[in-house]
């Protein structure tokens, strides 16, 4: 680079370029490390994007348009012996809940953003500079370089994702399933957690699924052709959307619970260097709250806000400087990582007993008033979490 950079950014994925972008509105040069390695041809997943991480990528001017982003108005859940819990937009007093995102076309187009971003260099290969900023998903090589320890929980459940066309329109409604299923090899049945997120715009009958099974259960279901395989889904979500037929292959990767031991601290060897973990090198959640993408560029918005506000003669390796960050977030993602590890946990557990107690609950919670909307509201983005008053200086 002609320039040195003032912060080094390992991981271009959607974390990794955001950061960068607003890095360099603070006038800093960047370098964003972008792996030699190609994207496969497709990519099934699709994000949940909360109203906060909406606003941050219409900030940078990379919100993807119709039918690529796909608003939902109303989220529907069912138990597995009744429960019923339902969210509708304008109960909050919000025009959508949150909005459905096509990873690739988001992808694309922070890339070319990027390229028109002077302060930006794009390299193959990490280089020095006084911070240096994680973004490498959670198999990080960095991070595990650095010697940070990652406490993962391992789920018996893989997700499995692929998309569907519907016979019915999807109505911008979220769909959410908590059930058993069973497999060859299993001695009783598993719990399950099935979604189908509205896709391909306001009036489509594309559907994502994220079908989060037992490991032997995903095999089954990835050995079926796909006529089968679209037959048992339909039945598992009670012919719902009626008729469905795969438009995609389908993708599976195993499930966790993991979070690096801590997020900032020296780079092993250099002097006056730093570094900073965001994203899933930093954390992994269960995928059933849909929240992964909005808590990291939760990360990237407390980060920059942090050095936004520090002080003139305090250096971007500064490990007081970016404990302030370690401490905002890492609250936010525990809690997060509370919620959706208790949920996963607490419909996993067999029997009579605790089939009522959930479902119950579910209920309970569905006519619970003000704590339904607090909840609404935080999955949303839109509740002021502690966090955002942590870039105050101090000098701890």
């Amino acid at each position: 680079m002609a320039t040195p950079p003032d912060i080094c950014i390992r991981g271009a994925g959607i974390v990794g370029r955001a950061l960068a972008l607003l890095l360099a509105r603070e006038r800093l040069n960047v370098a964003l490390v972008e792996s030699s390695l190609q994207m496969p041809p497709t990519d099934v997943r699709a994000y949940s994007i909360n109203a906060s991480s909406m606003a941050l990528l219409k900030d940078l001017r990379c919100w993807p348009d119709s039918p690529a982003v796909t608003p939902v108005h109303q989220m529907q859940v069912w138990g597995d012996h009744g429960g019923h819990l339902n969210f509708g937009a304008p109960a909050q007093g919000v025009g959508e809940l949150n909005w459905m995102v096509d990873v690739p076309v988001l992808q694309a187009r922070l890339a070319q953003a990027v390229q028109f971003q002077p302060l930006i260099q794009v390299v193959q290969a990490p280089v020095a500079a006084p911070l240096t900023v994680v973004c490498e998903g959670r198999a990080s090589q960095t991070r595990t370089e650095l010697g940070v320890g990652f406490d993962i929980t391992h789920y018996a459940q893989h997700a499995l994702a692929t998309r569907l066309l519907c016979e019915r329109p999807h109505e911008g409604i979220a769909r959410q399933w908590f059930r058993w299923g069973t497999a060859p090899g299993l001695s009783q049945p598993q719990a399950e957690v099935l979604a189908l997120l509205p896709m391909g715009g306001q009036e489509g009958r594309e559907v994502a699924l994220v079908w989060s099974v037992h490991s032997l259960r995903a095999q089954e279901l990835m050995a079926l052709d796909g006529a089968d395989f679209a037959a048992q889904l339909t039945q598992a979500c009670s012919h719902t959307l009626g008729s469905m037929q795969l438009s995609a292959e389908r993708a599976v990767w195993p499930l966790q619970l993991a979070r690096a031991e801590r997020w900032i601290g020296p780079m092993s060897g250099a002097a006056q260097q730093s570094f900073a973990l965001a994203g899933d090198a930093a954390h992994s959640l269960h995928p059933l709250a849909g929240q992964g993408l909005n808590v990291g560029l939760a990360d990237v918005a407390e980060l920059v806000r942090v050095i936004r506000a520090k002080e003139f003669w305090r250096p971007l390796h500064d490990l007081k400087l970016l404990r302030r960050y370690e401490r905002a977030r890492q609250a936010d993602v525990q809690a997060m990582g509370f919620v959706t590890d208790g949920l996963q946990r607490l419909f996993a557990q067999p029997g009579p007993v605790w089939q009522n107690l959930r479902n119950w609950g579910l209920r309970g919670f569905d006519r619970s008033g003000p704590l339904k909307h607090w909840m609404t509201q935080h999955a949303m983005g839109q509740s002021r979490p502690a966090a955002q008053n942590s870039a105050k200086p101090d000098n701890r």
